[in-house]
């Protein structure tokens, strides 16, 4: 049973129960979307393409309904949520840009050749295909953009595959009417019937793991709760594949040369990132680097002193960030330039700014290299070029790595760049982590603990890459080929042929 807030008629909050799916809903709706998985997954691209714009337009008509659900539910700010469902909409165009063409599907023939250096050759063709179902688990930090129709539910879509929805009970009440929109503006466009569904409960997500009829499983969210799915799914007899974005410390290193020239700058900036959202981000900078006579505490602590106290996304949320504010504060050798400090989830958490060195650092990783999520960042002051590769060895995998750096630089960020390669997904220049472009290029992934498998984006259209597999047909009638794979190409698709001249 979740508890979401309800409005009265006099405009008052009041608390609405809203049941778990029962498991014989579950079963329904796993039923659903494999019937649903064969036509589906055969639809032309162009008509793939209509039904995700169709979804966007059904989203954007319904933000008067929507944006005061996830004001009640988030304590996010409507500026903030607005933005957010115009993102959302709009990475459901950019798939639908991206697969209308049919480049997605990479058609390859191979034609026959008997002379074939290593022996006759078979006729070849090779597609990508879906995966079938996919289970999608909704994020509590985007109610729009990382939930119900968000990138992991558009990419699946994208490539063809049904979505069954596991919802954030953060936002219950806007979980359940953002997927009967999409629902019904992908039938209305021609989807089958359990191509998208929505289902409720803790246990419920788990057990949508494990059934069989899933075949891929996508996961937002803390590193606890995804290592957990992470090994149910690959515990399963037939196991599959389960994309979870993590945690990240994404951390800033800024040389010499750059606090030189705009140290300042580079203070305001810094706080803007780790205190925005209060903190909630994936890609909030954990840490910032400094050489040890940067003198920049002072500014540090006055911009963050500067920033007011925000309500973080739920209770359960609040409590656990208070928990590992008190870890982190309680380390010897860190210091506190500014204390957030904060009573009750009622009021808020204002950013917590604190500072220590490499040799704390190190000698604490446990306790100082691990997420808080929330508004805490720690400055760490480096006293060579040395303690900062060293410092950049000590992590594990991340979203983002980002450097700060000057013409004069050169030699420190030669050092620093290929260690931060190793340990992320993003690496900046001048700039900072926070904010994500959704696009070709983009890649919101990296080496574990950031995500379960880093050669995979869940930003981006390349994110469409984790929903498909590749089948070769080999000497297959004409008739009984695929109409990608057909030489008449009624799809009018990309097609590339290899054969001898």
């Amino acid at each position: 049973m979740w508890t979401s807030p309800d409005r009265a008629k006099d405009g008052t909050l009041t608390a609405t129960q809203i049941p778990d799916t029962t498991r014989a809903e579950l079963d329904a709706a796993l039923q659903r979307a494999a019937d649903a998985a064969e036509p589906f997954g055969e639809q032309a691209p162009a008509e793939r393409a209509r039904q995700l714009r169709a979804v966007a337009d059904a989203l954007d008509a319904a933000a008067g309904e929507l944006i005061p659900l996830a004001l009640d539910e988030s304590h996010l700010s409507e500026a903030r949520l607005t933005g957010e469902l115009k993102r959302t909409t709009f990475q459901l165009r950019l798939f639908a840009d991206t697969v209308e063409p049919g480049d997605h599907l990479r058609v390859t023939f191979d034609r026959a050749d008997p002379d074939f250096a290593l022996g006759p050759k078979p006729d070849l063709r090779r597609m990508m295909l879906p995966v079938g179902p996919v289970l999608v688990f909704a994020a509590s930090n985007f109610p729009f953009a990382f939930s119900v129709a968000g990138g992991d539910t558009a990419a699946a879509l994208a490539a063809g595959c049904p979505v069954v929805l596991k919802g954030h009970p953060g936002h219950p009440e806007l979980s359940l009417r953002t997927g009967e929109i999409v629902a019904e503006a992908l039938r209305s466009a021609g989807a089958p019937e359990g191509a998208f569904s929505v289902v409720l409960g803790f246990d419920t997500g788990a057990d949508a793991l494990r059934d069989e009829r899933i075949k891929a499983a996508a996961f937002t969210g803390s590193v606890p709760a995804g290592r957990a799915l992470f090994d149910i799914a690959n515990s399963r007899p037939k196991p599959i594949p389960f994309f979870g974005e993590l945690g990240s410390l994404n951390p800033v290193f800024v040389a010499p040369g750059a606090v030189a020239a705009r140290g300042t700058d580079i203070a305001k900036g810094y706080v803007t990132s780790y205190s925005g959202n209060a903190g909630q981000l994936c890609t909030k900078p954990g840490l910032l680097f400094l050489p040890a006579d940067h003198g920049l505490e002072g500014a540090l602590a006055e911009e963050s002193a500067g920033v007011a106290a925000h309500r973080l996304l739920n209770e359960r949320l609040h409590e656990g960030y208070c928990g590992r504010r008190s870890v982190v504060t309680d380390v010897p050798g860190v210091r506190v330039l500014t204390d957030g400090a904060s009573n009750s989830a009622e009021d808020g958490a204002a950013p917590t700014l604190l500072a220590t060195d490499v040799d704390t650092l190190l000698a604490n990783r446990d306790a100082l290299l691990e997420e808080v999520f929330g508004p805490l960042s720690i400055v760490v002051a480096y006293a060579s070029e040395d303690e900062a590769r060293r410092a950049a060895e000590a992590f594990e995998g991340n979203l983002t790595a980002t450097v700060h750096a000057e013409d004069s630089d050169t030699d420190f960020v030669a050092t620093l760049l290929p260690r931060l390669r190793e340990r992320a997904g993003r690496l900046l220049f001048n700039g900072w982590p926070t904010g994500v472009a959704v696009s070709h290029a983009m890649h919101h992934g990296g080496p574990y603990p950031a995500t379960t498998d880093a050669r995979f984006t869940s930003v981006g259209t390349a994110a469409i890459d984790r929903f498909l597999r590749p089948v070769t047909y080999q000497d297959v009638p004409p008739a009984l080929l695929p109409q990608p794979l057909q030489d008449q190409n009624p799809w009018n698709i990309p097609q590339e042929v290899h054969a001898r001249d």
